[in-house]
């Protein structure tokens, strides 16, 4: 019987130059035997590769890149080295835990469905590093991914998330593209109840500049950290 290969799920750093504290040693072992990567960002991965295994000779290593924009048969091809050739792959997403708010979900989801051994690693995910420091609940809780971008629908979307929040009790969990934080924050405070709680996580495992609060959206007004282009996530509990 044909041997398949396995899929392994490489977890990246959030934070520059913090592979030596949050990546483990079992996922440099791994990537060190891996001569094929399923990536979303080729020069990003690449680096990241090089940087956790420098002995490695990236030229003689291949990456597909598999990212939002992919096609379902682009996403199968992305596979067939596995299938057909018996090749261990390793995902690697932008950055933290692959098939966490990540396309590679789609090669994970057409793993399962080819009966190719999926085998995750833990890593950093901005998504629960800022759950567990916020201090609001991790028994109920939802992660929303970004918002809409118009003001009018982001508006009508902080409204509903602080609905749920209140009638379902659960943490409500969301992002936003890192050059309209500010925007977003302006939103946030303009929107949701002064008594609503907000956390702030910014820049998470930065040795230098990790930000982490919560406040209440009255305690924030005219207190607002500057996170322009500064990658956060954003929390809010009753």
């Amino acid at each position: 019987m044909k041997k398949t290969g396995t899929l392994y799920l490489i977890p990246t750093v959030l934070a520059d130059d913090t592979a030596d504290k949050v990546i483990s040693p079992q996922v440099v072992d791994t990537v060190r035997h891996l001569q094929y990567f399923i990536v979303e960002n080729l020069r990003t991965a690449r680096r990241y590769v090089k940087s956790i295994c420098p002995e490695l000779v990236i030229e003689q290593l291949i990456f597909v890149q598999i990212d939002k924009d992919a096609t379902p048969a682009q996403v199968q091809a992305s596979l067939k080295p596995l299938l057909d050739a018996g090749k261990d792959a390793g995902i690697i997403s932008e950055a933290g835990c692959p098939g966490v708010a990540d396309p590679g979900a789609e090669v994970v989801k057409v793993a399962h469905q080819k009966d190719i051994r999926v085998v995750p690693f833990a890593g950093p995910s901005a998504i629960l590093l800022s759950l567990m420091a916020s201090g609001f609940s991790g028994q109920q809780f939802a992660f929303h991914g970004y918002l809409p971008i118009e003001k009018r629908d982001r508006i009508q979307a902080l409204r509903t998330l602080e609905k749920e929040m209140q009638q379902r009790d659960q943490t409500q969990i969301f992002m936003e593209t890192p050059y309209r934080n500010n925007k977003l924050l302006e939103d946030l405070l303009q929107t949701l109840h002064p008594d609503t709680r907000l956390c702030i996580a910014a820049n998470i495992t930065s040795p230098t500049h990790e930000f982490i609060q919560t406040k209440t959206i009255q305690q924030w007004r005219g207190k607002l950290p500057d996170i322009h282009k500064q990658p956060a996530v954003f929390l809010i509990y009753k």
